[in-house]
């Protein structure tokens, strides 16, 4: 992995402390090529410090066309090392633009039990897998998916940066794709929001910024009990190295990304859920 062909996206970002908590302990990086969500745990100042923190590590790839999955790892052993004395914990996932073997991909990353999707399609996937308890149970088969959702222990998670000496992450590569929509949320969305009502959303055909905002406000709707953060990034052109950005596109600082040409697309599509189990990388 390496230099990165060009990529042109468009994305937009929202976060929400949501109706019981006092403070967002949730923080987020839309800034390409890199998009990541934290969420915070250990009290009222810890997580908030905790998740900012873990962030901030990131936050050194916004602009670069050379970062891969050493890149990735460094910057989430630096986020555990700057985590680690505060005595608070967080878990951190992601995308980064990427190429390998001179395609352009993106490398998911998580730790913890926020999560990536993919609309790619017509359908809807869950790319990352939590690292939770009630993932490993039903990894197990002590616990069918569906009831894993509103399982009493399903804020636990067995991996988290700061609680964890050396946070080992999982890794996937998935190939840059025009068209693709990724969402990359705290759990505050996906404890809310149901899977079908999740995927009616993400399959609309409206701009990133508006499927973000409307995602926060589904969850916020629906009981807010956590901090909501999410991420959405819709793919619009790829091409080689060196290449200029398809014609069409244009810069856009309400998102901060480029948005495409809209035409005549209509203002929504709605396509079934498809769920997918995810599997961790090796």
């Amino acid at each position: 992995m390496g230099r990165a062909p060009v990529i042109t996206v468009a994305y937009g970002s929202a976060t929400d402390v949501g109706r019981v908590r006092e403070v967002n302990e949730d923080a987020v990086l839309a800034a390409f090529p890199v998009f990541v969500v934290a969420d915070g745990m250990g009290g009222y100042e810890a997580g908030d410090i905790a998740s900012r923190l873990t962030v901030e590590q990131f936050a050194e790839g916004a602009g670069r066309d050379d970062l891969d999955r050493r890149w990735a790892e460094g910057r989430i052993a630096a986020a555990a090392d700057a985590v680690r004395p505060t005595g608070g914990g967080t878990t951190v996932t992601g995308i980064v633009a990427t190429t390998f073997e001179g395609i352009a991909h993106w490398l998911v990353f998580n730790v913890g039990d926020s999560r990536v999707y993919r609309r790619t399609g017509g359908e809807v996937v869950q790319v990352s897998v939590d690292h939770s308890l009630v993932q490993e149970m039903v990894d197990s088969g002590m616990l069918a998916p569906d009831e894993a959702r509103h399982h009493p222990e399903r804020n636990i998670v067995t991996r988290a940066i700061g609680a964890d000496d050396d946070p080992v992450p999982d890794f996937w590569l998935v190939p840059a794709t025009v068209g693709d929509r990724f969402l990359v949320c705290s759990d505050g969305l996906t404890g809310e929001v149901e899977p079908p009502d999740l995927a009616e959303l993400l399959c609309r055909r409206d701009p990133p910024q508006q499927v973000a905002d409307r995602l926060v406000a589904a969850a916020v709707a629906a009981g807010g009990r956590d901090n909501i953060t999410v991420v959405v990034v819709d793919v619009v052109d790829v091409a080689a190295p060196g290449a200029v950005p398809a014609a069409g596109a244009s810069s856009d600082p309400a998102t901060g990304g480029t948005v495409p040409d809209p035409g005549d697309a209509p203002s929504s599509d709605t396509r079934p859920f498809t769920p997918l189990t995810p599997r961790r990388s090796p």
